[in-house]
């Protein structure tokens, strides 16, 4: 099955990587463990157990990695990668999983990756837990995203 050609679009591209980040299993149990001690903190600060002081420090905690894992990290791993500049075609067979672009292409075997999970905008493909393709729904036409989620299930673990 082979895509139409696409360009990443820039916001989309970063909701799919705070997507990434916040379905990462320690930076959901991190965020827990900051929204309970923030609320904790917020208890105990309006029975009067702990200073306004302590109080304004978990807060600034809180915001510090809300702004960090919804604004920070998605813009940066933007910034660095050429790769959302490009402009690509991705072909699924039954054997592999092929990119291109202008300049050439490479293919891995559905072997390489090892899960996949679908966010509102994107197939995200995972090579590990640190490594992965985005790929645009907007890239298959028609009943193409139903055609390319079906290979997708038979040939990747799911998350």
């Amino acid at each position: 099955m082979t895509s139409q050609f696409f360009t990443y679009n820039k916001q989309k591209v970063i909701q799919a990587l705070r997507y990434h980040f916040i379905t990462r299993r320690e930076i959901k149990v991190m965020m827990i463990l900051v929204n309970v001690f923030a609320l904790l903190s917020a208890g105990l600060f309006f029975f009067k157990k702990i200073s306004p002081f302590a109080f304004l420090i978990s807060s600034l905690l809180w915001f510090g990695l809300m702004i960090t894992f919804w604004f920070l990290l998605p813009y940066m791993v933007y910034r660095k990668a050429d790769t959302f500049k490009d402009r690509f075609q991705v072909l699924l067979s039954d054997a592999t999983f092929r990119i291109e672009n202008e300049r050439g292409g490479r293919s891995w075997e559905w072997s390489a990756f090892s899960t996949w999970i679908e966010s509102p905008h994107f197939f995200h493909l995972y090579f590990n837990a640190r490594s992965f393709f985005i790929i645009p729904k907007e890239a298959f036409e028609g009943d193409g995203v139903h055609a390319a989620r079906n290979i997708l299930k038979d040939k990747i673990a799911r998350k």
